[in-house]
């Protein structure tokens, strides 16, 4: 047994104080009364001068004197030491996430950890350091690494839980620096282990200590949602879901979708367990609104169990395609949804109307479009820098998690030669090959862009059915009038608008109903909105113009909350979840105890005696 605080024993020195009051004589008040023959006795123990008595055999001493010796233990904080080792630093990591609002433990998985970070906490010695991250989309460091119990408990306070994806690699990318170098130093992650892989630590050799919360897995969650229109009747539209049950036994829901908070249709759906089940709803719009698909799951997890995105009334994308010539691109575009296509060989800037989009076949124009633009074969070079060429280019790898390549497969196209370039800072890439990107796409200047660096009348894609799908995808994803899809974002993610003039400030409505105003940076045509952790529908004000927007979860390992058991660090590497001790566990409570029992035993022992 060790203690905290060994100074509190000075104060054992009132122990022979209780000592001397029982040794002092008791001194009697006189009374005028008939008779002192019953009172002899009494009478002969005040003849005494003298002001002490010989010390005897109490039990009300020895209770008094127990109670202080109780409470002189209590105040010097006596503990015994745990199982950890004695560290100089230790990062504790709070994953904030939206599994952690599972509610399989009570009140939910982040408030037990929260209460298990607390007593780690509690357990710290005088000179060692904890550093608090709260960690969901993006880790944040709550409180800096510190000695003071009371602004780590502040911190700790101060943290809630998310509706955004886990971070964790981050978080732990963000540790490895902080406890590098640092001899003994411990990283404390408390999590469900609702992440992927985190091979990049393999050799890193992490003194990870994993605290795992959660004990079910019933969940079922809306991981996909998209819109569009109805192909055989383009004024109505179709909202795609995806489903999926992550329990282990077979669950039944109803799939219900409202047009701004007014319930439209419904569909029963069984889905099996471990399973994911497509479902289509077909509506009528007549006004820009908001869709909202929900299911009545009675489940662990309710984030994700109703997701929202906005659906605006199409225009005609007045589209202008600069070429020499180019049959497979021009029937593509005249073939892709609500194009007003004009066709021109050059562009010099000054059209009536201004088009909407720009699309250069091999074409340099005299003056750059200042819109979004698809550029086939073009070099800019406030873009990035040609390098030169690369032959018979082999695309290794293509996102078809974009919107511009959904449903665009890439297999078996050729191409004859394509431009070298190095990827630049504003740009994603979305195909490219082992010498060079081959498509990028990205905003630059304050527009949209997609570039293609090879001629595709020098390659097979033209005679491949994702050549069209990628151009009606690239015009729906460039076109400033798409459906909405571009205003709903995954919780966690900025949202970014761009603006046709400067917006100095806007005001902005959260799910909850409550409104917060924000500066923006001088001359700044775009807006970029980075609190979006709580799913719901925002609304964004600049001046008179208003526009609302989506957040959702919509993330398979998320809504999987099967509670992970170890984390994989790479193919050899894994922790598994520790039920370690937290920490010093302090003993003092139960010295307290012992001495109120006491206290009360003595109470009735003298009350027993007098009555």
């Amino acid at each position: 047994m060790k203690f905290l605080l060994p100074a509190a024993f000075s104060f054992a020195a009132t122990i022979p104080i209780v000592v001397v009051f029982y040794l002092l004589k008791r001194k009697r008040t006189e009374k005028i009364v008939s008779s002192t023959l019953l009172w002899q006795k009494y009478l002969a123990e005040t003849q005494a001068s003298s002001p002490f008595q010989k010390l005897k055999n109490n039990w009300l001493l020895w209770l008094q004197l127990l109670f202080l010796l109780l409470l002189l233990f209590a105040t010097a904080r006596p503990y015994f030491s745990g199982h950890t080792q004695k560290s100089q630093l230790r990062v504790i990591i709070l994953d904030a996430s939206a599994s952690m609002k599972s509610r399989d433990v009570l009140p939910n998985r982040f408030e037990k950890s929260r209460a298990d970070v607390l007593t780690l906490i509690n357990g710290m010695l005088d000179d060692d350091e904890s550093i608090l991250l709260l960690v969901s989309s993006r880790p944040q460091v709550k409180v800096s690494a510190t000695s003071n119990k009371s602004a780590l408990r502040k911190g700790l306070a101060d943290s809630e839980a998310t509706d955004a994806r886990t971070g964790l690699s981050e978080a732990l990318k963000l540790a490895e620096t902080l406890t590098r170098d640092r001899i003994g130093s411990e990283i404390h992650l408390f999590s469900d282990g609702a992440v992927k892989t985190l091979g990049e630590f393999e050799n890193k050799a992490l003194n990870v200590i994993y605290h795992q919360v959660g004990v079910g897995n019933r969940n079922l969650g809306i991981i996909g949602l998209d819109i569009r229109e109805n192909p055989e009747n383009r004024a109505q539209r179709a909202v795609y879901v995806n489903v999926a049950n992550f329990s282990t036994n077979s669950e039944t829901v109803v799939l219900k979708l409202s047009l701004d908070g007014r319930e439209i249709n419904q569909q029963p759906l069984s889905i099996a367990a471990g399973q994911t089940v497509p479902s289509v709803f077909i509506s009528s719009q007549e006004k820009d609104g908001v869709f909202t698909v929900s299911i009545d799951a009675a489940d662990d997890l309710a984030t994700d169990n109703k997701a929202s995105i906005p659906s605006l009334i199409s225009r005609p994308v007045k589209t202008l395609l600069v070429t020499r010539g180019n049959r497979f691109l021009e029937k593509a575009l005249r073939a892709a949804p609500n194009v007003e296509l004009q066709v021109s060989e050059d562009f010099a800037g000054n059209l009536v109307p201004s088009p909407d989009l720009v699309v250069l076949d091999n074409v340099v124009p005299k003056v750059w479009p200042g819109i979004n633009t698809l550029a086939f074969h073009v070099d800019n070079t406030n873009w990035f820098n040609v390098m030169g060429v690369t032959p018979n280019p082999a695309l290794v790898d293509w996102k078809m998690a974009h919107p511009v390549l959904r449903y665009a497969s890439m297999d078996n196209v050729q191409v004859a030669e394509t431009m070298t370039i190095k990827t630049p800072a504003w740009a994603e890439v979305l195909a490219e090959s082992q010498q060079t990107p081959l498509i990028l796409a990205g905003e630059v200047d304050r527009h949209k862009a997609i570039w293609v660096g090879f001629d595709n009348l020098q390659s097979t894609w033209p005679l491949r059915i994702s050549f069209p799908i990628f151009i009606a995808n690239s015009v729906k994803w460039l076109s400033p009038n798409s459906l909405g899809a571009d205003l709903m974002v995954n919780a966690g993610d900025p949202f970014r608008r761009t603006f046709s003039e400067p917006v100095a400030s806007y005001e902005l409505r959260f799910p909850d109903g409550h409104t917060a105003k924000f500066q923006n940076e001088t001359n700044s045509f775009e807006v970029v909105v980075g609190a979006t952790d709580t799913s719901g529908i925002y609304r964004l004000t600049t001046g008179t113009n208003q526009l609302d927007f989506t957040v959702n979860l919509l993330n398979p390992e998320e809504s999987n909350i099967t509670p992970a058991s170890a984390l994989t660090f790479g193919k050899f590497t894994k922790v598994e979840a520790t039920q370690a001790t937290l920490g010093n566990k302090e003993i003092w409570k139960y010295f307290t105890l012992a001495a109120l029992f006491f206290l009360l035993f003595e109470w009735w022992f003298y009350h027993r005696r007098t009555a």
